[in-house]
């Protein structure tokens, strides 16, 4: 048995938890860059907290999927500004893009040097510029992860910035946050943590830390997404729901992922849909094509008793099979109304060029079996 377990340096999570931006970013720096969303309006009062606290601060606003040329952005305003010091308040793309910021300010040279598929790949040799990370959605985990993905627009791909470097320095998980998010994100973030939960724990690559992470995780969203989803405003619900975002995150980072994510990827880049909304479409499709695919090729291993256990844990019901919890997933994203895939542009005419893609993607190798092409086909007809 070997692996390898790594998280930021430090979590404060808890109703309220905003609180401690202030005194804990003083020991950082004394100049931050905030990133933040497009309309800016649920971070003005950290801001304020900020400068009370006397820290100088410069804004920078991050709309829609984070890309290359806005991490180029932010880096130049970071570095005219003259900031020491990064926080990211927002969703995965806040995150991803104050991470990826943070990472290059220490680091020589061009984006494209230490860029996944597209550059060179070079490993970042610096400790990145302080970044605290502050989520405000409950789905991606970004706060906890060691890679920043990002889409580079004229070559319609997404790639990762990777590197155990650019692991914030403090992540902040206050579920207050969450509370004001609209059902539509609430479900979309909700069932991406929950893919990030089920494809660790599948995977071939799981170890017993995100193991036991994966198991309550899954539990709690199984008791609460709905409920967050119909009353936005539950405490116990959000709060469950922003455990379980940050339990996905640890476990992505220490262990694989899966079909899921090696679809999500090509799509995203090719198309403007939104990360959470093709995990949410994708998740029971892939787990059912999977489910057979060990049946039929691999009945002896372990990968059935994990599917199993998975169930139970979704159901709730302790006597229940493999099927029983996938029947669930399609309930699940049924009453929290995902969209087929249709909606966003997607035709039969991308499938190829979209499973080409899907089958280089790293995330493809932590499946718990090997999809053939006929699979991979089945998969995008089904989401579709």
């Amino acid at each position: 048995m070997r692996f390898e377990f790594a998280t930021a340096t430090r979590i404060i999570f808890g109703q309220g938890a905003i609180k401690e931006l202030a005194p804990s970013a003083k020991l950082f720096g004394t100049r931050a860059l905030i990133v933040e969303g497009e309309s800016g309006q649920r971070v003005a009062g950290s801001i304020d907290q900020l400068k009370e606290a006397g820290l100088d601060v410069s804004e920078f606003h991050v709309s829609g999927e984070p890309t290359v040329a806005v991490v180029e952005a932010g880096l130049e305003q970071a570095r005219a500004e003259q900031c020491n010091l990064v926080v990211s308040i927002g969703g995965g793309s806040v995150i991803d893009s104050g991470k990826a910021i943070a990472g290059l300010m220490t680091n020589p040279g061009r984006i494209f040097d230490y860029l996944e598929v597209v550059g060179l790949g070079k490993p970042l040799t610096n400790s990145s510029a302080p970044f605290i990370a502050i989520p405000t959605t409950a789905g991606t985990g970004s706060e906890v992860t060691r890679s920043a993905v990002l889409t580079v627009v004229d070559q319609r791909v997404k790639v990762s910035l990777r590197s155990p470097l650019i692991l914030p320095r403090l992540a902040i998980v206050d579920p207050e946050l969450t509370y004001s998010l609209p059902p539509e994100i609430t479900a979309a973030a909700g069932l991406d943590a929950l893919t990030q939960l089920i494809e660790p724990f599948l995977s071939n690559a799981s170890n017993l830390i995100t193991d036991a992470i994966c198991r309550e995780g899954m539990r709690r969203v199984s008791q609460s997404l709905q409920i967050a989803y119909q009353r936005g405003n539950d405490p116990h619900a959000r709060e469950d729901m922003a455990l379980a975002s940050l339990f996905g995150g640890i476990a992505l980072a220490n262990a694989k992922l899966g079909a899921v994510h090696g679809f999500a990827g090509p799509i995203g880049g090719m198309f403007p849909v939104p990360h959470g909304a093709i995990c949410a479409r994708l998740l029971p499709v892939v787990l059912e094509t999977n489910l057979k695919a060990l049946q039929d090729r691999a009945a002896q291993g372990s990968g059935l008793e994990r599917f199993t256990e998975m169930s139970r844990l979704l159901t709730g019901d302790q006597d229940s099979r493999a099927e029983d919890g996938i029947r669930w997933l399609h309930g699940l994203c049924a009453s929290l109304k995902v969209p087929p895939l249709a909606t966003y542009g997607i035709t039969e005419s991308d499938f190829q060029e979209i499973i080409a893609e899907a089958k280089k993607a790293s995330s493809m190798k932590g499946n718990p079996i090997e999809l053939m092409d006929r699979e991979l086909l089945q998969i995008m007809e089904l989401a579709l």
